[in-house]
């Protein structure tokens, strides 16, 4: 097939920019040109400097914000090893963890800052600790800067039956943490407070 047949939009008269023929005015730059003044006036795709300075310094301070992820949910993991309320805890972080080695040879600078952990309750036990603790947001996103929780099994696999649920990796125990860059002290003591009202 030709290419005047197959992009119309580059080689046709364009009535918008006074029936300009793309591919005739800007020759091999048609099509990115076509991407960047179509886009820009139909969709506005430009950034604004401000947005454009927040990125940049997200980016630019992404590898600290980063590592204290990591340092901080090292610290809680370890902490609820520990805990007589929690039945197991899936980090790659922690030494024990299955995936450790792998941890070590591919993040050595931190196995990152979501992670699982198990309930000896099951799952009136995840929902009374997702309702109790003050510091974590009840959210199923994950990767904010603030520490999240949530309790699969009660909401986003609610719709499941009980071993789908497992199957998955979201059966009546499991509570899923993404761990913030407050302190890590703060973080604990939340999670300690909101166990003992489990």
């Amino acid at each position: 097939m030709r290419y005047e047949f197959r992009f119309k939009t580059l080689v046709d008269p364009n009535p918008s920019y006074n029936g300009m023929k793309l591919a005739e005015t800007f020759g091999n730059f048609a099509f990115a040109i076509a991407c960047r003044v179509m886009g820009l006036r139909d969709l506005g795709p430009a950034m604004s400097p401000f947005n454009a300075f927040l990125i940049l310094t997200g980016i630019e301070t992404l590898p600290l914000r980063i590592q204290r992820h990591c340092d901080n949910a090292l610290a809680v993991a370890q902490w609820l090893v520990g805990q007589p309320q929690v039945a197991w805890v899936s980090y790659p972080g922690l030494a024990g963890d299955r995936y450790h080695n792998l941890a070590k040879k591919y993040v050595p600078k931190g196995a990152g800052s979501v992670f699982t952990f198990g309930l000896k309750g099951g799952y009136d036990a995840g929902v009374k600790l997702v309702s109790n603790v003050k510091l974590f947001s009840h959210l199923a996103n994950i990767g904010d800067t603030r520490s999240l929780i949530i309790h699969p099994a009660s909401t986003t696999h609610r719709q499941l039956t009980d071993a789908q649920k497992v199957q998955a990796g979201a059966g009546p125990d499991v509570v899923r943490l993404s761990i913030g860059l407050e302190d890590k002290e703060d973080i604990i003591a939340d999670l300690e407070q909101g166990l003992a009202a489990a």
